[in-house]
């Protein structure tokens, strides 16, 4: 068993610390989530202009930090073909345990809907290709990505749908196409909704992430969202399923390791 109970291990599964809100503290902010605990920290991928900066952290940070690679909806813009190949060029390398963040982004224009849905599609395809899963970012377009996801299920799609905001119906759904839900800090939000009925959802399709720096957590909502507060979103899932700090560690850890392999 990877998991040590006298040593909590938590797992970020989605953080953006190669984000430029890091630069003046990146190295002190991470030690502060390992020494936490939160020792596994996964960071997705956005677009080309990034990717240098995530090999920066990773290589700042080998024992703690793993890469996704994959096109972020809101980055589809007119040359997100070009985007797609490089992304593609990249996962052959195998230097990466995910394809992501991925998905539809239909909140702040809707103007590359078509080609966001084509760009999910085919990253999809690429995991299953590559036996790799995908984390999947969805914002006002539950229909959207369930309609691809509709199209693309099998066997050998999983992966963990990241941020996870939507109702009971939305997290049985995502479930039923082997993905695991990403909790963060919304489930602290006293309008998040979400922890009214995480109870009903079993732990073993759990995974923690703070997406930092967005959606800090309760009590330090507004702010800079750092891999550490994972621990608050923990202590959270700890109320909502009645279990110890350090079993909500353990479960969700192993679910993280159950995903990425690694």
């Amino acid at each position: 068993m990877f998991y040590n109970t006298l040593i909590m291990i938590f797992t970020d599964t989605h953080t953006h610390l190669n984000s430029e809100q890091f630069d003046e503290d990146r190295n002190e902010m991470i030690q502060r989530a390992i020494k936490a605990g939160v020792k596994r920290l996964f960071i997705p991928s956005v677009d080309s202009n990034y990717t240098q900066s995530m090999f920066d952290v990773a290589e700042a940070f080998p024992e703690n930090v793993h890469l996704m690679m994959g096109v972020h909806p809101t980055h589809i813009k007119d040359n997100y073909k070009e985007e797609l190949a490089i992304a593609r060029e990249w996962l052959e390398t195998g230097k990466f345990v995910a394809v992501g963040e991925i998905g539809i982004d239909l909140y702040w224009d809707d103007t590359y809907v078509n080609q966001q849905k084509e760009a999910f599609k085919t990253q999809i395809q690429w995991a299953k290709e590559l036996e790799l899963p995908i984390n999947i970012h969805c914002r006002n377009a539950f229909k959207e990505v369930f309609e691809v996801l509709e199209e693309e299920k099998s066997d050998k799609l999983f992966g963990i749908f990241h941020c996870f905001t939507g109702t009971l119906e939305d997290a049985k759904k995502a479930i039923g196409y082997n993905l695991k839900l990403g909790i963060g800090g919304v489930a602290t939000f006293k309008n998040g909704k979400i922890d009214q009925f995480l109870a009903e959802i079993p732990l073993e399709h759990i995974v923690l992430e703070t997406d930092a720096p967005y959606l800090a957590p309760t009590p330090f909502r507004g702010k800079r969202n750092e891999s550490v507060y994972v621990v608050n979103v923990a202590e959270k899932l700890a109320t909502i399923y009645n279990k110890s700090l350090d079993e909500i560690a353990a479960i969700t850890t192993q679910n993280s390791l159950d995903i990425f392999g690694v």
